[in-house]
Formats: structure tokens, C-alpha cells, sequence
């Protein structure tokens, strides 16, 4: 009878069989991209946001094209303007304004609609899934600059071609005039779903970053050391630098960029960003 009543009971559930299995990294970048591609406003922005940055960067070389004659200007003067044409300053506002506003409304709209506390009620470990968000948002805003930037600078400089002033992606120069603007995109989200994290208000966060990203340059010079050295540690400025390849007509400063800089300052805006939003989803209650 005992061997009986041995054989007929139930094992208890061990706590291999009970325990779920914890989720891995790929499991979350996955899960951060199908929220991310499952809002249905995204293709429309970045497929308008794409047509607009090619359409004004191929205007303005239109409009170089047709008012240059090839042999004059300075050479390097004129192979800064072409590169202008493949990436305008009025492209970098809408990179800026895409950029910053999409990385502030990933993580502002989850706290919104209350989905941030199924994401994490899920998934208790909260600086990996906001390390997965920076990653998922890092790369789509990357391949949109990839895609944008490529097309813009093939487009424009074959416009410029005939004119003699077309330049090519492999000269050092140009390259890393592309490679900035590509980032430029990528680094302005960051700083949005930092802001995005901190504020936890869609519209306040949008606003956060256009003021931090877009205006704040506007309101420091280059007068005083400090404030020049607070202008320089800005991402739009430092920008900027990145796409200046010839300092000619460039208004002379006392306390002027170093190009080293400014990609340190892109660099640190992207990790400092993501670094401040994982400590602060740590230590906040939903």
C-alpha cells in the first residue's frame, strides 16, 4: 500500500519548473521595436521628415548649380558650400526637431497611457528596459540618417558635378561631414527620452527638448570663455563645427571649437543622456 500511494502522488513543483524565466536582452530590444513600429504616426513622420530634408538639401544645390560659375571662389570655400548643399542647416532643425521630439514621446507616452507600468510590472529589471528603448531608438534614428543623409549627398552632388565643385564621400573632409549629420539624428533622441524620462509629460517633454536642443544655443556667445566653452558643450554647435571643413568666412572667435570637441560633446550628450534616464527610472515609483 505505501509503494501504492508513493507512486500515485503528485511531485511537488520544483522551482525550476515554477520560476519564470528571466527575459534577455534580445527579448527586449525586440519587445521596445514592435511598440516602437506599432505606433502608426512613425512612418508617416520619418517618411515626411525624410522627403522634406532631401527636398530642401536638393533645392539648395539646384540653386548653387545655377548661380556659380565653375573657376571661381575659393576652393575650399566652394567645396564647403557644397557640402552645405548636402546638408543644410535648415535639415538639421528638422533632424533636430524629429530627432529630439520622437526619443521625449517613446518614454512620455508610455507614462501617459500607464503602459510603462505593464512594461515593468513585466520586466522588474527597469535600466534594462530602458538600455533596450536607447538602443532600439539609437538605431532606427541612425538608419533614417543613413538613409537621408546618403540620398541627400548623392542627390546634391551629382547636381553639383557639372558646376566642378562635387565632392565625394571619400575624401576625409566629406566623410566626416556625413558622418555628423548621420549622428546628429541619433544623438538628439537620446537627449529626448532623457528629458522624455525625466519630465514624464508628452508635450512638456517635447517642449523640454526643443528648448534644450533648438533655443538654449541661441541664448550663449561665444564672448566670454565660459560662455563659449557652455556654447561648445552644446549638441547643435557642436554640430556645426563637425560641418565646417574650411574656416573661411567663418566669423573668427577668441575660443573658437575643436573638432575633437565636439564629437566628445555628441558622445557624452548620448551617453549622459541615457545614463541620467536609467538612474532616474531606477529609483522612481509608478
Amino acid at each position: 500500500m505505501s509503494t501504492t500511494h508513493t507512486a500515485l502522488t503528485p511531485l511537488a513543483p520544483t522551482a525550476a519548473h515554477t520560476a519564470e524565466p528571466a527575459p534577455r536582452f534580445t527579448d527586449l530590444l525586440a519587445a521596445e521595436w514592435i511598440k516602437l513600429r506599432s505606433l502608426r504616426s512613425i512612418p508617416w513622420v520619418l517618411g515626411l521628415s525624410a522627403v522634406a530634408i532631401v527636398a530642401a538639401n536638393l533645392k539648395s544645390a539646384l540653386y548653387t548649380r545655377d548661380h556659380y560659375t565653375p573657376g571661381s571662389g575659393d576652393p575650399a570655400a566652394m567645396a564647403q558650400v557644397a557640402l552645405n548643399d548636402a546638408f543644410n542647416i535648415a535639415s538639421a532643425d528638422i533632424l533636430l526637431l524629429l530627432g529630439g521630439g520622437l526619443g521625449a514621446i517613446v518614454i512620455a507616452g508610455e507614462y501617459a497611457t500607464g503602459l510603462i507600468r505593464t512594461t515593468l510590472a513585466a520586466v522588474p529589471d527597469r535600466r534594462a528596459v530602458l538600455v533596450a528603448k536607447a538602443c532600439v531608438l539609437a538605431a532606427v534614428m541612425l538608419g533614417f540618417g543613413v538613409l537621408t543623409v546618403g540620398v541627400s549627398f548623392g542627390l546634391s552632388q551629382a547636381v553639383l558635378s557639372d558646376s566642378g565643385i562635387g565632392q565625394s564621400l571619400t575624401d576625409p573632409a566629406a566623410f566626416r561631414y556625413v558622418a555628423a549629420a548621420t549622428l546628429f539624428g541619433p544623438v538628439c533622441a537620446l537627449v529626448g527620452l532623457g528629458i522624455g524620462t525625466l519630465i514624464r509629460h508628452s508635450a512638456g517633454a517635447v517642449v523640454g527638448t526643443v528648448v534644450v536642443l533648438f533655443f538654449l544655443p541661441s541664448l550663449v556667445t561665444e564672448r566670454y570663455r565660459w560662455t563659449a566653452d557652455l556654447l561648445h558643450a552644446l549638441p547643435l554647435p557642436a554640430w556645426q563645427r563637425l560641418a565646417r571643413i574650411s574656416l573661411a568666412g567663418w566669423r573668427p572667435s577668441a575660443y573658437p571649437a575643436t573638432v575633437a570637441g565636439s564629437w566628445i560633446t555628441l558622445a557624452a550628450w548620448s551617453f549622459a543622456s541615457v545614463a541620467i534616464a536609467a538612474l532616474v527610472i531606477h529609483r522612481r515609483d509608478h
